[in-house]
């Protein structure tokens, strides 16, 4: 099927290290192969050349586009590159050792966004492709329950969602100098300060194996170092202390490792030193509406 020419136009954006060429073609067919159709692909090589791809005939090879960055920025900056390069309506953000589950993703996506104009983010259902099951972390609420439980909620999944791009565009995107980890909670807050809804989409699945977070390097400096920067950035000055004391107390309950917390409480210094960049405190009226919504801005 083909969307009309008045329907909203989709882009997927796909980040990559070079280091995973199989998996990138996996992505890739996963989302030419959208029955919805004209789906726009940016490849961002990030400090890294995209690798030449397999795409099959016939699978929509005119509609990839590449782009190289130099040097590798991070997570956040390399994703607003993507942004700046395509030119849907909205943006999919998938990860190159991700794919789609199904064939019928883009016109869910498509049709969820025209039909309900203050959506400003789906966050996909992540399933581990050998298990059938997902991780705790990849259902954005404090309460996970039951993954195949749609609800409203107050941050997303980065490398498995989909954005209106003028909201995204609107709050500045993602902040570049995060690099990686709590990206996606800075621009979640500032599009919910603008009145857009946040929603975890549990009919909109994606495969991805299962890793860890501390797979990245630096990961518990850059945990830490980045929740002071989002607190700093964007909450009233009572919360954000409320919020960084809540999470010094949730570290030391929850990590075993004396290694690990020493690097966490390198970061969190960090944090506090450093410049975090434009301070934007959101309305007490934001944080009651995020406390209505199950997750107060203090966790």
């Amino acid at each position: 099927m083909r969307r009309g020419d008045d329907a909203l136009k989709i882009s997927c954006v796909i980040l990559t290290m070079g280091n995973r060429i199989a998996e990138l073609d996996r992505a890739v067919e996963s989302v030419l192969t959208q029955t919805d159709g004209d789906v726009e692909v940016i490849i961002v090589g990030n400090g890294a050349d995209v690798p030449a791809l397999a795409v099959a005939p016939g699978t929509g090879a005119a509609s990839v586009r590449t782009v190289r960055i130099p040097d590798n920025v991070g997570i956040p900056e390399g994703r607003n590159y993507g942004v700046r390069e395509c030119s849907g309506d909205i943006v999919m953000f998938l990860d190159d050792d991700g794919w789609y589950a199904d064939d019928k993703v883009a016109a869910h996506i498509r049709e969820r966004f025209a039909a309900e104009p203050d959506l400003a983010v789906i966050s996909f259902r992540v399933m581990d492709p050998e298990s059938g099951g997902g991780q705790r972390r990849h259902v954005p609420r404090l309460r996970a329950g039951d993954p195949q439980r749609s609800s409203p909620v107050t941050t997303f999944l980065g490398g498995a969602c989909a954005i209106r791009r003028a909201a995204y565009l609107q709050v500045g995107g993602l902040p570049g100098r995060f690099f990686y980890a709590h990206e996606e909670t800075d621009l979640a807050w500032r599009l919910l300060g603008e009145g857009y809804r946040i929603e975890y989409d549990a009919d909109a699945v994606m495969y991805h194996p299962r890793t860890p977070p501390t797979r990245h390097t630096g990961f518990h400096r850059l945990n830490a170092r980045n929740r002071v920067w989002l607190a700093r950035r964007n909450l009233p000055w009572p919360l954000a202390t409320l919020y960084l004391l809540n999470w010094i107390l949730l570290t030391l309950v929850r990590e075993r490792s004396v290694a690990a917390i020493r690097a966490w409480f390198s970061g969190f210094m960090e944090g506090l030193r450093e410049p975090a960049g434009e301070r934007r405190p959101m309305a007490w009226r934001t944080a009651w509406r995020m406390l209505r919504l199950g997750r107060p801005p203090i966790v």
